[in-house]
């Protein structure tokens, strides 16, 4: 098991930097000059006439980040960078990028993981029940329900949350926008600051829960469902082993391996799918900042997202390996040193 980690640790690293080498000349084809594109919003901020760019700004501002110089030049300064955990600083405000990913990636780290916790204790029970009481009314009611909850789209469910939910002519239960309360009295206590960024969070978390959990539960009912017609389930069942003890002991561990491989693509999917759901409430996280590098041609930003992704995406895929082991001791990688 140590060797076999150890050489997947050291592959993460020539594929991280193939991924980056894809990512870096598919930005280049994107259209717009984020040097021309800085210039003009510093002259909208000074009040110049928008047509006069001066060039001379342009050409600085290229190369202060080194956008004068050839594409193979600038991947290659970018990789020594990253061989540092530096990844520069942002076009669009000078600030350090890695200083930008500090600050937002913890509040979206905090949004999956709470997401991916829920999603699969919900998940779980409700794949087992749907699999055990198969084609009855309960599982019937259940996958309807499932079935619409995935088809509804997030950024509909959490615009009617929005209007219904936070204020206006409907009910006031949850803050709009923003991930605290503005306290202009006084400093709230660690607990108070707590619990209210925690009720800040429920309906962005609710928002990118639920069409996971609805994915998740019909991939652990097809497990199940699987597992619970083998040869050696029956067998335990002829032991006169209690119902309770055949599905929860000996069909369960077998019957999360489908649902274990799902972790490498819900992962990196968070940060993704959590570009709408940040935009909309105002979350200052990843999907927030690589939506506004997008917009100004922010290509360290654009370069650090995406490495940052891959590297969950690789972790994600690392890590379902490892629980297979877990969950069903017959697999072992022992046999791969």
């Amino acid at each position: 098991m140590k060797a076999y980690l150890i050489r997947r640790l050291l592959l993460i690293i020539p594929t991280l930097i193939g991924i980056s080498l894809v990512t870096f000349f598919m930005i280049q084809l994107a259209p717009g000059d984020p040097a021309e594109l800085r210039a003009r919003s510093g002259e909208n901020l000074s009040g110049a006439n928008k047509d006069a760019i001066n060039s001379e700004i342009i050409e600085a501002t290229r190369k202060i980040y080194q956008l004068d110089k050839s594409l193979p030049i600038q991947y290659l300064l970018w990789l020594k960078r990253l061989i540092t955990l530096d990844f520069g600083y942002s076009i669009q405000d000078h600030r350090s990028v890695s200083a930008k990913i500090r600050e937002r990636l913890p509040i979206t780290i905090i949004l999956s993981i709470f997401s991916i916790l829920i999603a699969y204790l919900i998940a779980i029970p409700l794949g087992i029940y749907s699999a055990t009481h198969s084609r009855d009314w309960g599982d019937r009611i259940i996958t309807f329900i499932l079935f619409m909850l995935y088809s509804l789209p997030t950024f509909w469910i959490a615009t009617l949350a929005i209007v219904f939910l936070c204020g206006g002519d409907f009910f006031s239960w949850f803050p709009p926008a923003g991930i605290e309360s503005l306290y202009y009295f006084e400093k709230p206590s660690w607990w108070g600051r707590l619990t209210d960024r925690a009720w800040h969070l429920v309906l962005p978390i609710i928002c990118l829960t639920y069409g996971s959990f609805a994915f998740l539960s019909r991939q652990m009912r097809s497990g199940m469902l699987e597992v619970i017609r083998q040869d050696y389930i029956r067998t335990a069942r002829a032991k006169g082993l209690q119902e309770r003890v055949v599905i929860c002991k000996h069909a369960l561990r077998n019957s999360l391996i489908p649902i274990l491989t799902l972790v490498a693509d819900i992962l990196p999917a968070m940060i993704g799918g959590s570009v709408i759901i940040e935009s909309l409430f105002s979350i200052p996280g990843m999907g927030n900042l690589s939506f506004e590098a997008i917009l100004y041609r922010d290509y360290p930003v654009i370069m650090a997202v995406f490495t940052v992704s891959a590297f969950l995406t690789l972790a994600g895929i690392l890590v379902s390996d490892l629980l297979y082991a877990v969950v069903d001791p017959r697999i072992s990688f022992d046999a791969l040193n």
